[in-house]
């Protein structure tokens, strides 16, 4: 039998965290309208018809997680995804869900074809 090793503190904490980003529905809409192209703020204020400082601030928490990158063009703030792999993270999470939503669902049809 493979022995486990512990994992350190530190390490666990620093999983938390990057789960936990994506665990803000106003950062996956955001991460949505950036996947295939940069976006300046405003573009993502209007897409998501909230506040400048609402979406601005959880810019500002995938940008320091090294999530997103930022550039300045005149008065204006780009952001693009900076770290492609956060796609295949939410598509499987996605995929799961969906297996289990369908398989909700076939077990509905079951019942409902007994009543």
């Amino acid at each position: 039998m493979k022995q486990v090793l512990p994992i350190p503190p530190e390490v666990v904490q620093q999983v938390a965290e990057y789960f936990s980003l994506l665990s803000e529905p106003m950062r996956l809409r955001l991460l949505h309208l950036l996947r295939d192209d940069e976006k300046c703020v405003q573009e993502l204020v209007e897409a998501t018809q909230t506040s400048q400082a609402n979406v601005s601030k959880h810019l500002k928490v995938m940008w320091q997680a090294g999530i997103l990158s930022r550039r300045s063009e005149g008065t204006c703030a780009y952001y693009r995804v900076e770290d492609q792999m956060i796609f295949d993270l939410c598509n499987r999470v996605c995929d799961r869900l969906a297996t289990r939503l369908e398989k909700q669902a076939r077990s509905f049809r079951i019942l409902n074809s007994k009543l």
